[in-house]
């Protein structure tokens, strides 16, 4: 156990430290004595023996700093000998073998400080499942140190220093100094054998955080468009990845529910029905009220004027004005929830209005220490380097808040009030420079502190087929409802086609319809690169061929089918599971096992650096991995009048997994699979 072993090495590094302090002692108790020559030899002795325990002490010491840093990272129960006969274990197989090579390579090398540590999986089965690429850039680094080493020679010492492990069948050394790595079989079936025993894949360990993740955003009395599509569905699959590590997740919208145009909306509201207060306007039509509210507020100087002078009565909060500014926002709420329902997002909204006192508190701060900066008439802050991109706009000319002062206020609120360690904003690419910019002047303030992580997790924009950005004939911004109402319209074509309509009831056929449509939606933009702009086809999304989410549901439900065509219940399966190994002995199933057994992995990855696209790509090496194993190995076998004449229990535990692992890619992703397709 690293816990034991870090405990062991203090003790002897302390042991050498007091054995060095010890020998000072008798060298100054020597320098006493009237025995010059005995001294002297006695003297060197103590010296070259403090030399030898200064060299021994500073090699301790080293050995420590490894083991205090690979120990943060493992839970207080972790050991290079994972124990996975615990069934809520979950193991990462690359972060168990770095730290298995970690521990070789200090051992051959003690000397060598960071000494490169990689481990990848192998594309090739026949360079093993995994391999240690550490040796040529050890060599590299042994060589600059002054020690001439080629390659395979590390290797073979690296190879020298590796324990056995649960996970491990053996290793070889290939080529100029590759050590090739085989998984047992027996790990594999204890692992997935587990895992259908809960029914479920339990998370990875990582150490618990408050999280808050700031996605969708649309703004008040203006329809969502295709533009907020990319926000809400990264988001969410964020905020369920986060909330499936167990992280304490906040979900927020920080919608635009505050500032100029509600001046105008509301003006509207007074001359167009001037009984609101008494009687609810028709205003459904936010979309409508607000193009004819802005088209009077930039041609009549006089309206202008008016809903300017309501602006500042809302942030004195007038009791009428508050009122009409609520109606306004609670028939935005009300479209915005319909939208949200359809895609199943889940968010608390907390919008710009929120932080309306906090602003005013924020600017006093900033004054108060001094980091606002006159010009032009405005108030800017610049971040711990000052002169570097663009500073926030704090104050405007005319003494109004904006964006910047809001955000600021926010990310304050966030930390302090909310006690959130990690916050995530998801927008669109373009805002990059203004979070960079944000998180520095937070620093600055001294707001965000050296343990907070604040991650702008950005997007490209959507693109029509026309590779032009996303837009309707007309020139309109695509709004969403009418391309999810496109998606559905579509989907049901396509099910049609495949005259899914003659075996599926009426209730089953819509439910694979919404399935379908946007599932298609969220996997076509999650299965990009989010730093890319993507090409929004309805036909390529709706393909049942290649890495689709149509693909996937189909494949989903066949493997859910199996059990049922053998005539296998769930609860016999559970059952079954106790007493029948899951197969493993053909290649094809071998190796679909080890495809299901990189899911902690990926798992992750994906939480480190938030890149969604990987989880698609596994999804889709699932199903294509699947299919290799289904082709050559027969699950249920039957006679030529169709009656089942062998079961093979082991393959039919092995869909199963595949199955409960498909399904949790699935809800992290957003899809909803269906029984019946």
């Amino acid at each position: 156990m690293l816990a034991s072993e870090l405990e062991e090495f203090h003790k002897r590094a302390d042991a050498a430290e007091e054995g060095i302090r010890e020998i000072k002692r008798e060298i100054a108790l020597l320098y006493h004595t009237q025995y010059v020559c005995t001294k002297c030899l006695l003297i060197k002795e103590k010296e070259k023996t403090i030399e030898k325990l200064q060299q021994e002490n500073i090699k301790l010491k080293h050995r420590l700093e490894i083991l205090k840093r690979t120990i943060e990272t493992l839970k207080d129960k972790s050991s290079t000998m994972p124990n996975i006969s615990e069934s809520n274990d979950v193991i990462s197989i690359n972060n168990t073998l770095c730290k298995i090579f970690q521990k070789a390579i200090n051992e051959a090398y003690p000397n060598v400080s960071n000494p490169p540590v990689i481990v990848t999986t192998s594309n090739n089965p026949k360079f093993g499942d995994y391999q240690c690429n550490s040796a040529m850039p050890l060599a590299r680094q042994l060589s600059s140190g002054g020690t001439k080493k080629n390659p395979r020679d590390v290797a073979n010492d690296i190879m020298s220093k590796l324990e056995k492990s649960v996970l491990i069948d053996k290793y070889e050394i290939a080529g100029a100094g590759f050590i090739n790595i085989y998984l047992k079989r027996d790990f594999g079936q204890s692992t997935l054998s587990s895992w259908l025993k809960m029914n479920k894949v339990p998370p990875p360990y990582v150490k618990k955080k408050k999280v808050i993740v700031d996605f969708s955003s649309p703004n008040v009395a203006k329809e969502m468009h295709v533009g907020h599509l990319r926000s809400t569905i990264i988001g969410e699959s964020i905020s369920r990845l986060l909330e499936y590590l167990e992280h304490d997740v906040l979900r927020l919208n920080h919608v635009g529910d505050w500032g100029t145009q509600f001046g105008m909306l509301i003006a509207h509201l007074q001359d167009k029905f001037p009984n609101y207060s008494t009687i609810t306007p028709p205003i459904q039509d936010l979309q409508a009220f607000y193009k004819e509210s802005k088209t009077r507020f930039d041609s009549d100087e006089e309206f202008k004027k008016r809903a300017y002078q309501c602006v500042v009565k809302l942030q004195a909060f007038e009791p009428d004005i508050t009122k009409a500014w609520k109606m306004i926002c609670d028939v935005s709420r009300k479209e915005f929830e319909k939208v949200y329902t359809r895609l199943d997002i889940k968010l608390i909204e907390r919008g710009e209005s929120f932080y309306q006192k906090r602003m005013e508190s924020i600017v006093k701060e900033l004054e108060s220490k001094n980091l606002l900066e006159e010009d032009n008439g405005r108030k800017v802050m610049w971040g711990e380097k000052h002169g570097n991109g663009i500073p926030l706009t704090i104050i405007k000319s005319d003494g109004g808040f904006t964006y910047d002062t809001s955000d600021m206020a926010a990310i304050k609120q966030r930390v302090e009030e909310e006690k959130a360690e990690w916050v995530i904003y998801v927008t669109d690419a373009g805002q990059s420079l203004h979070f960079q910019m944000l998180i520095s002047c937070a620093k600055r303030a001294d707001i965000l502190k050296d343990f907070h992580r604040i991650d702008h997790v950005g997007f490209g924009v959507v693109l029509g087929e026309d590779k032009k950005k996303f837009k309707t004939r007309s020139g309109d911004t695509v709004k969403l409802t009418e391309l999810l109402d496109e998606g559905l319209k579509r989907a049901l074509q396509k099910l049609k086609e495949k005259e899914r309509d003659k075996v599926l009831s009426e209730e089953e056929l819509k439910t694979a319809q919404e399935s379908v449509a946007y599932g298609c939606i969220k996997y076509a933009d999650l299965l990009h690169n989010r730093n890319h702009e993507y090409v929004f086809s309805f036909d390529k999304m709706l393909e049942d061929k290649g890495n689709t989410a149509v693909y996937l549901l189909y494949a989903l439900t066949r493997i859910r089918s199996i059990a049922r065509t053998a005539n296998i219940t769930q609860e016999e399966l559970r059952e079954r599971v106790h007493d029948t190994p899951i197969s493993l002995e053909h290649e094809k199933e071998w190796k679909l096992a080890k495809v299901l057994l990189k899911f902690p992995d990926v798992i992750l990855s994906i939480s480190q650096d938030l890149f969604l696209h990987p989880l698609c790509e596994f999804c889709y090496e699932i199903s294509c991995a699947f299919m290799e194993f289904y082709d050559k190995c027969y699950c249920v076998e039957k006679d030529q009048a169709g009656v089942i004449v062998k079961i093979h229990m082991g393959r039919i535990l092995l869909t199963e997994v595949t199955a409960i692992v498909l399904e949790k890619c699935f809800a992290l992703l957003g899809l909803k699979p269906v029984q019946r397709m």
